[in-house]
C-alpha cells in the first residue's frame, strides 16, 4: 500500500507498507463473493489506517517529531463509528417505511427510495462543508490519476489533468450498486416480522457488500456494456459531489502515489 501525504511544509512524503490479505493467505477466502465480505474489514482497517497517517503528518511539528503511532483504540473507535453509520442507513428507511405500514415489494423499492434520498442529503451535505473540499479534490485527483494510467497515458501534471475525475469503480458507485442488491436481497427474503426483518436488514450488510463487490469487479472487466453502464450511471452522476477539480500540486500528489504503486507491482512481478 502506497500512501502519498503534502506535509503544510509541501514536502511529499511516502509510506509504503507491505499487505497481506487474508484472501491471499487461506484460498477458501479468495472465492467469488467471499473476498468480497473479507475485503470489506480489510479495506475498512487499511482506509483509516491511512487517514490517522494522514492526519499526522499534518499536525507533525515544526521540530520533526515523530507523527502519532496509530493504536488498536483508535481503530476499534473508528470502526464501530464506521459501522454505526453504515446501519443507519439501513435502519432508518426500514423504520420509516414500516410506520408507512406497506408491506411486499413496494415496501423494499420504498425504503429503497428513502435509503438513496438520506445517502444524496449526505452527500450534499459533506460537498458543501467547506473544510472537506480539500478531500474531494484529492479525490478527484486520485480519479485523474488512475483514469490516466489505465489510459496508458505519461504520468504528468499537464497530461494527468486532462482526464475525468469521475471513475465507475469508485466507492459512490459501490454504495449505488449495494441499494440495487438490497432491494432484491430485501424482496426474497421471508417476513417473520418485525424483530426478524430489522435484524437480517443489519446482519446480512456482509453479504449485501459480497454481492456489490463482485459486480463491482464485474462493471470493470465489461465497462463496455449497456448493462454495466445503466448500473453505473447513478454513481458516476453523484461523483460530481463526491468529487471536485483538484489543484496542480494535489495532482502532484495523486501521481507519485500511482506511479509508485505501479512500479512496486512491476518490480513484484518481474521477481515471481
Amino acid at each position: 500500500m502506497v500512501l502519498c501525504v503534502r506535509k503544510p511544509n509541501s514536502e511529499i512524503i511516502t509510506n509504503i507498507e507491505e499487505i497481506n490479505p487474508f484472501a491471499q493467505k487461506h484460498r477458501v477466502l479468495s472465492v467469488p463473493f467471499i473476498r468480497g465480505i473479507v475485503a470489506l474489514p480489510e479495506t475498512l482497517y487499511l482506509g483509516f489506517k491511512g487517514l490517522f497517517f494522514s492526519a499526522n503528518a499534518a499536525i507533525e511539528n515544526e521540530e520533526g517529531g515523530e507523527s502519532e503511532k496509530f493504536t488498536w483504540k483508535e481503530f476499534a473507535v473508528a470502526i464501530v463509528l464506521a459501522v454505526g453509520v453504515a446501519s443507519l442507513f439501513f435502519v432508518v428507511p426500514f423504520l420509516l417505511v414500516t410506520w408507512l405500514g406497506l408491506t411486499g415489494v413496494v415496501f423494499n423499492v420504498v425504503e429503497a427510495v428513502i435509503r438513496l434520498a438520506l445517502f444524496l442529503a449526505y452527500l450534499v451535505v459533506i460537498a458543501s462543508w467547506g473544510e472537506f473540499s480539500r478531500v474531494l479534490q484529492y479525490h478527484g485527483a486520485e480519479h485523474k490519476a488512475i483514469n490516466a494510467l489505465e489510459a496508458g497515458a505519461p504520468m504528468n501534471v499537464e497530461n494527468v489533468k486532462r482526464y475525468s475525475r469521475l471513475h465507475p469503480r469508485c466507492g459512490t458507485s459501490f454504495i449505488f450498486i449495494i441499494v440495487i442488491v438490497s432491494i432484491v436481497l430485501f424482496s426474497i427474503m421471508p417476513d417473520f416480522g418485525f424483530a426478524v426483518r430489522l435484524a437480517y436488514r443489519i446482519l446480512l450488510i456482509p453479504v449485501i457488500a459480497g454481492v456489490s463487490y463482485e459486480l463491482l469487479r464485474l462493471s470493470g472487466k465489461y465497462k463496455d456494456s449497456s448493462i454495466t453502464k445503466a448500473l453505473i450511471f447513478p454513481g458516476i452522476t453523484f461523483q460530481r459531489l463526491t468529487t471536485k477539480e483538484p489543484s496542480d500540486d494535489m495532482l502532484e500528489v495523486s501521481i507519485k502515489a500511482v506511479c509508485e504503486a505501479t512500479r512496486l507491482f512491476e518490480t513484484q512481478q518481474a521477481s515471481s
